[in-house]
């Protein structure tokens, strides 16, 4: 019975793709913004690959995977199920399918735990062998994991260079994303801040495909600590943003998106274009960044080595370590905000939100975003920084469903937090945004009373508050950082700024 049930199982194994393969093969990847696709593109080709991102995904590919793969799976997976196998399948018919699984390989961020998440490459096989491509190749690389080189003769090496390379690219991506979205709503030439964002995003890609091509382990971390390139890209990118007029008093509620990683963090039909949605309801939007992600990863790292003391050895040591290396990338991020003009948010301290989170959720739970989707949401309300959390999730899916759950003990200790929870299945568009909608006028109606507080703080008519503005017109240019007084919204903060008040 043992031996039927240790054959019953079979993880999945590519066939080797070796080095000397590297030169004739393409890396494909996908299932982030495109900012960042965009510098992981640029990263990978610095680093000798052939490199191509995978082309937006559409609801086509969300019917496509779950045709292929498991009709129950959550819509994140046949989404991207569906995006790699539409690719392959229009490849396979224009060269043949012997030579798509010579040409490209896949690789894609894995896991474990309780979430399908670490299911995601079976859902892909199943994809692959319905398409009849069982020789395509698909690689994962873990997100918990610093370094993952192989030998010399692997044709992938996810060393600790390319993956601190990483790490300094999606911080760029989610500096660039916050500040994009922090101009757009309040642009007065439609279209100029998308503009200065795709110029941006180059020079941190040519950046990217200058740096060095490899480098020795601790050589690697000396460099990616103390080189300047990716700084003097971002203060190159700042200029494209510099001539973007603005009138920052439009009245607009602030809405922070939270909810799992890809559905939080996609713009475009994963999760109905919400981001874009919300802003043509006239919202500010503040995007769900990544960094935050790889924060609470390594914070929840700590807890566990924290279980470890007096039991297992060097549990104090790596503690520390940890705790440095957490330092260093929150520095990091800093140094890249900074270059913007300090305009993009900071990361939230992860002590705080595991503080917040504590009495509702066990912070040791780890399945999908753990204690981070309540958390944000408190945090949100309580230290004024948004009139609205939407917060998106996949249907069905396990971990979210239980932080939803925990949300409803949340709303009784907070009854005037506005939260649209949507559960995403990828279809049923219209319902999703009536719900949101709903909660949007409640969260419009808020920014509006509390704009009329600031202007009675500030002893000013709204005619008035404009005529200074005219006469500060600092408060309308990029890089003034608007001041928080006491209010969510923009235009009262600034209000509050001319009329020198607080709420």
């Amino acid at each position: 019975m043992s031996r039927i049930l240790e054959e019953s199982y079979r993880a999945y194994e590519p066939r080797p793709f070796t080095a000397d393969q590297r030169k004739d093969v393409t890396l494909l990847f996908g299932g982030v913004t495109w900012r960042a696709e965009k510098l992981l593109e640029g990263l990978f080709k610095s680093a000798g690959y052939n490199a191509q991102r995978l082309p937006d995904v559409t609801v086509e590919d969300l019917y496509l995977g779950r045709e292929l793969a498991d009709v129950g799976q959550c819509c994140p997976t046949a989404f991207t199920t569906g995006n790699l196998s539409s690719f392959l399948r229009n490849e396979a018919e224009a060269i043949g399918a012997d030579e798509v699984a010579e040409k490209y390989v896949y690789v894609t961020a894995g896991a474990c735990g309780a979430c399908r998440f670490g299911q995601y490459h079976q859902s892909y096989e199943l994809a692959l062998k319905n398409l009849g491509l069982e020789a395509f190749r698909m690689f994962l690389v873990q997100q918990h994991e610093i370094d993952q080189s192989k030998c010399k003769d692997a044709g992938l090496q996810t060393d600790i260079h390319l993956l601190l390379s990483t790490a300094l690219g999606m911080m760029a991506a989610d500096a660039i994303q916050d500040l994009e979205y922090q101009l757009r709503p309040y642009e007065l030439e439609q279209g100029a801040t998308n503009r200065a964002a795709q110029k941006a995003v180059s020079e941190i890609y040519d950046a990217m495909l200058s740096r060095p091509k490899q480098m020795p382990k601790w050589g690697s971390v000396l460099w990616h600590s103390t080189t300047r390139r990716f700084l003097k890209a971002m203060r190159r990118a700042r200029d494209h943003f510099e001539d973007i007029q603005l009138d920052r008093l439009r009245v607009k509620p602030m809405v922070k998106i939270t909810g799992e990683f890809y559905l939080a963090t996609a713009e475009g039909v994963q999760n109905y274009n919400m981001h874009k949605w919300l802003e043509g309801e006239g919202a500010e939007v503040q995007p769900a960044p990544m960094v935050v992600w790889f924060d609470y990863l390594m914070r929840y790292g700590g807890q566990k080595l924290k279980l470890g003391f007096g039991i297992k050895d060097k549990a104090r040591q790596n503690y520390a370590l940890l705790k440095l290396g957490q330092r260093f990338f929150r520095f990091k991020y800093d140094q890249m905000r900074r270059m913007l003009g300090g305009v993009p948010r900071p990361m939230p301290d992860q002590d705080k939100l595991r503080k917040l989170a504590a009495p509702f959720f066990d912070n040791m739970i780890n399945g999908g975003e753990g204690d981070l989707l309540i958390a944000k949401a408190i945090w949100a309300h309580t230290q004024r920084k948004a009139h609205m959390i939407c917060e998106l999730s996949p249907y069905g899916c396990l971990p979210n469903t239980m932080s939803i759950g925990a949300m409803a003990a949340v709303q009784g200790r907070y009854p005037d937090m506005l939260y649209a929870p949507i559960e995403v299945k990828g279809d049923s568009d219209v319902h999703a945004l009536s719900r949101c909608q709903m909660v949007l006028a409640d969260a419009k109606i808020r920014a509006q009373e509390e704009f009329e507080s600031a202007l009675a703080a500030a002893g000013l008519t709204a005619d008035e508050a404009r005529r200074r503005a005219k006469e500060h017109p600092k408060v309308n240019t990029p890089f003034w950082k608007v001041p928080h007084r006491g209010a969510v919204g923009t235009a009262s903060n600034v209000v509050l700024e001319l009329g020198n008040a607080t709420l």
